[in-house]
């Protein structure tokens, strides 16, 4: 009896983190993301698409490394197919350099709103159309009820949102998956040469639904995130 309920409690669990978007990953499949040990930390170890992550900004240089740190993310989305929209205060992301990613500037489409009341309204909006792949926003504030009904809109479009936030101010509940927070990274010469590497991020999970919160240190390297830990181990053994 015991044994029965325990499985009837685990299918059930399995189900609702599959209407949140955490599939779990076909057998013998590649990470959808490729953010190596990070997503381990989310639930079936796959990063959740059909849900809205929020990223906290405390300066523009911390949103300038979560709009990179995305621009990645979305390299994967987009690799399958599909358009993103990206709503913004101001047009700070050069179309161009989306190529460094592997993104086509033509799949994203750019929105400028200076009020916060209608990007969300637009976003809400974006997030409701199946046709997209992933919405970007970019906004200061963002309340338990507005993340509700962003949340609402992807669970029956199967969207992947995103949320910049300029968090200044003390943090509230929202009803995003998963909270994060980007900071960006000096990068490694390479082969002992001047000059800048490849970008480098510490991302931290704050908060995510039924998964574990931790830290990583990541890099874009040839077209992934890789973890700086490994490329440190690598560096080492070839200096050897």
């Amino acid at each position: 009896m015991v044994s029965t309920r325990k499985n009837i409690v685990s299918e059930l669990q399995q189900k609702i983190l599959q209407w949140e978007g955490y599939k779990p990953p076909v057998t013998g499949a590649r990470s959808l993301v490729g953010l190596g040990p990070l997503e381990a930390a989310f639930p079936n170890g796959v990063f959740p698409v059909a849900a809205v992550h929020e990223l906290v900004c405390n300066s523009a240089e911390q949103a300038a490394a979560s709009g990179g740190l995305v621009t990645g993310v979305l390299s994967a989305l987009l690799g399958q197919g599909g358009i993103c929209v990206w709503i913004g205060r101001a047009r700070r992301l050069f179309a161009p350099a989306l190529t460094f990613f592997g993104i086509e500037p033509h799949k994203v489409i750019f929105i400028s709103l200076s009020k916060d009341k209608d990007a969300l309204w637009v976003m809400e909006e974006a997030l409701k159309c199946p046709g997209l792949t992933a919405v970007v926003c970019e906004v200061q504030e963002l309340d338990f009820k507005q993340s509700r009904r962003l949340q609402l809109a992807v669970e029956q479009s199967r969207v992947t949102g995103f949320v910049l936030r300029n968090a200044k101010d003390k943090l509230g509940s929202t009803a995003c998956a998963a909270r994060w927070q980007v900071k960006s990274l000096p990068s490694a010469g390479l082969n002992g040469l001047p000059g800048l590497g490849f970008l480098r991020w510490h991302v931290e999970l704050l908060k995510v639904r039924n998964g574990q919160p931790g830290s990583w240190s990541l890099e874009w390297n040839e077209g992934r995130f890789v973890p700086v830990e490994q490329l440190i181990v690598v560096e080492e053994r070839q200096a050897g």
